[in-house]
């Protein structure tokens, strides 16, 4: 509750910061109805552009094809034939960057030669020539876009990076099981047979290298001696009780915990792809605790279920890695250099589309990303975005409120 009140007052307080709209390039006049979003639309949903007896009907049309823009035009309420116009349509878009579209005849229209990219967000300037008279209308068509006061952007914890390329380290989730290193297990026998006199200690108990395990009287001397663990670790095997013969047999059992095997299962189909030596992050969900090795070996045979086994020694002197328990594994099994990347905490949804938002001076307006290969920080961006771009990487979503409770459209 307390996050979701700090959220809609940053968004109440950015509602009176924000500025209503971005100033408008100085040559553009632009229409007051078409700026509301309260302008005429015609037969084919398209805006209507009109003068006198004269009118435009301009839409942006996708229907099984990439967006472009489509208009017919009419005089004195009849349809003009295309081949009698002519017809350019500028956008001017965030940071003044300008698509020159010229128009074509198709059919009972004339048809763009440009495809509209994403955002649909610029100012318009339409210039048509017929029979000898020039036509010029502007307009703002304006989504996905809000501006922020400069002192505020501190406030709201606002930050941006610079787009461009990065190593990509590509890595592959695992799970599996905690093993005890039974190369570090100690079998303990009599050094020589005799009457077990007392012992120190049980299974389970946690012995360090030299602690007395039990007292013999030797058969031979009659003399009592002491029996010392050789290592630290865990008693996992008494066999013995005081008044026995040792006669011969294994006592004890040490094993040292302080290294243990992380043996995780390897889908068959990720088998290529994961090599001895790649390096592995291992989390254990009975605690926080995080520890890094890497893949020494494979088991030769495979599970029942047809997995793979990865053995990864670990460090475990902390104790947060007990054998038979289960641990959460990630494995690097690549690194790619990718020529444009951003930070997964940048991205937002918006409509249809996966967003960041693009700093030009105060300005922040969306940019549509085709997305590729990612890890738990960077998303590789095959699309939607310009090396050397100024995005937003924290509290983009303060930008994204702002932008839906302004409603901003999507002219078509």
């Amino acid at each position: 509750m307390k996050q979701s009140s700090h959220l809609l007052c940053l968004v109440l307080t950015l509602g009176f910061l924000t500025a209503c709209s971005e100033e408008t390039p100085s040559n553009l006049p632009i229409d007051e109805a078409a700026d509301s979003g309260d302008y005429e639309r015609g037969p084919n949903n398209g805006r209507m552009l009109v003068e006198n007896d004269f009118a435009i009907e301009l839409a942006i049309f996708e229907t099984g094809v990439p967006p472009e823009f489509r208009a017919w035009v009419t005089d004195q309420g009849n349809p003009v034939s295309p081949t009698d116009i002519e017809m350019v349509v500028t956008l001017t878009r965030l940071g003044d960057v300008r698509d020159v579209i010229r128009f074509l005849p198709m059919g009972e229209a004339l048809r763009g030669d440009t495809v509209i990219y994403e955002p649909h967000s610029f100012y318009v300037a339409v210039d048509a020539s017929y029979q000898n008279k020039s036509y010029n209308w502007q307009y703002e068509s304006l989504e996905g876009r809000t501006t922020i006061l400069p002192e505020m952007i501190s406030a709201f914890g606002i930050e941006t990076e610079t787009s461009g390329p990065i190593t990509l380290q590509q890595t592959l989730d695992v799970i599996g099981t905690i093993k005890a290193n039974e190369e570090t297990s100690r079998s303990i026998r009599a050094r020589f047979d005799g009457t077990v006199q007392s012992v120190s200690t049980s299974i389970g108990s946690l012995v360090q290298a030299g602690d007395p395990l039990a007292t013999i009287e030797s058969n031979q001397s009659l003399l009592p001696y002491t029996i010392t663990s050789p290592i630290s670790g865990v008693v996992t095997e008494r066999n013995i009780n005081p008044g026995e013969q040792s006669a011969g047999q294994v006592l004890f059992t040490i094993l040292d915990t302080s290294r243990v095997w992380a043996e995780l299962a390897i889908h068959p189909s990720n088998r290529k792809i994961v090599k001895p030596g790649a390096r592995v992050t291992l989390s254990s969900p009975l605690s926080d605790a995080v520890a890094t090795g890497t893949i020494s070996n494979f088991k030769l045979t495979v599970e029942d279920n047809q997995a793979v086994v990865a053995r990864v020694l670990i460090n475990n002197e902390e104790g947060d890695f007990p054998p038979g328990s289960f641990v959460e594994g990630t494995i690097d099994i690549a690194q790619v250099e990718v020529p444009l990347a951003v930070k997964r905490s940048a991205l937002q949804p918006f409509r249809d589309f996966t967003v960041v938002f693009a700093k030009v001076d105060n300005t922040y307006e969306v940019r549509m990303l085709e997305l590729g290969r990612q890890n738990e920080t960077w998303v590789e961006v095959l699309g939607g975005l310009d090396i050397g771009t100024e995005y937003v990487t924290t509290n983009s979503y303060v930008l994204k409120a702002d932008v839906e409770k302004a409603g901003a459209s999507h002219d078509h």
